[in-house]
């Protein structure tokens, strides 16, 4: 599965309607840690396609998505059950890191 890229349209249905975990991916297309970070997150979405749904929200398109989710640094890695926040990390993450909150 590949990584969708969520916006205020499509947010209920894609995330908090999901019966998977998911992991949102919130960057910045000026950000240099995030273009590090995004061959790292289109791994686990193929790796664990049947188990997690990953998205990514660009913060300078969806500022609301943003505020909602208290990102005050780029890359934050959310992670949701049930539209419950289960973990969530900033910065630059080692992959397994990454797929430690997904459990």
């Amino acid at each position: 599965m590949s990584v969708i890229t969520l916006n205020e349209k499509n947010f209920e249905e894609e995330v908090l309607k999901s019966d998977k975990i998911v992991l949102i991916d919130f960057w910045a297309s000026w950000c240099g840690p995030c273009r590090m970070m995004s061959p790292v997150v289109d791994e686990i979405a193929e790796e664990m396609n049947n188990t997690v749904k990953v998205c990514k929200v660009n913060i300078d398109e969806e500022q609301n998505l943003a505020v909602k989710y208290n990102v005050m640094s780029i890359p934050t890695f959310v992670a949701l059950k049930c539209g419950k926040e289960i973990g969530r990390s900033i910065g630059v993450q080692d992959k397994e890191e990454i797929k430690n909150m997904l459990k």
